[in-house]
């Protein structure tokens, strides 16, 4: 599996060949481009209906959309998609060689910035090259991209345990989601092997510095390697 980080809260991933693009938003200081270099993968993944999660989502209706019924029904009808696939939390779906799992996340869900109409639930996603079940297998591998989230007791309770991702992405920017101290809480429930922050650096309010993620990792007692990829960097991950 090969995550590709795109700055803010954007990733790429690509199982055996089935590709996903997760809330896509370019204008951000971590990536050299721009939606137009992008190609269009077979699903678009969104986790919420705030401009720094689907403000480019228009570039790609070629693609498969992944959501919440509120979310394809709004992309299909205002957007121009056709094709979609309306999910909800506990649901996994099939897509490609691939399995989609959706969970909640805590946050707010307004259309763009000026909060007017709700896009459902907001989520994470948490994508699998093997169908979930309660048999741990170690020769899945599976990748939690948190979405806008605060911490939750379900990391600790029903995703790490059951779920069992390898890696997640998890929001660290502060304000608006976790920051380092939270983000490091739960990567310490989750029991991953490898985090990767994300929402930060992209506007004043949410710039950190990764290195007190780091530190607040290795104080709530996880064993997890933290990667600050850089903007359109990629990971392999097995």
């Amino acid at each position: 599996m090969e995550l590709t980080w795109h700055g803010h809260s954007t990733w790429h991933v690509d199982v055996d060949g089935t590709t996903f693009l997760i809330d896509p938003f370019f204008d951000n200081p971590k990536t050299s481009l721009s939606a137009d270099d992008v190609e269009t993968p077979d699903y678009l993944l969104l986790t919420h209906g705030h401009a720094d999660h689907i403000a480019d989502a228009g570039a790609f209706t070629d693609a498969t959309v992944v959501g919440v019924p509120e979310m394809t029904g709004y992309m299909e009808a205002e957007v121009g998609f056709s094709e979609s696939i309306g999910m909800n939390m506990g649901g996994t779906v099939e897509c490609g060689e691939a399995f989609v799992t959706m969970h909640r996340a805590d946050h707010t869900n307004g259309l763009n910035t000026g909060y007017e109409h709700s896009l459902g639930t907001p989520v994470g996603f948490l994508i699998s090259d093997k169908k979930p079940t309660q048999e741990s297998d170690a020769d899945a591998t599976t990748f939690y991209h948190a979405g806008d989230t605060g911490l939750m007791t379900e990391m600790r309770e029903v995703i790490g345990p059951y779920l069992e991702p390898d890696a997640a992405a998890l929001p660290v920017g502060d304000h608006f989601t976790m920051g380092p101290v939270q983000g490091a809480i739960a990567t310490d429930w989750l029991d991953v092997d490898y985090v990767f922050p994300m929402h930060y650096d992209s506007f004043p309010p949410i710039e950190i510095d990764t290195d007190d993620f780091v530190r607040e990792v290795k104080a709530a007692g996880s064993n997890a390697e933290v990667h600050a990829l850089d903007g359109d960097e990629s990971f392999t991950l097995e």
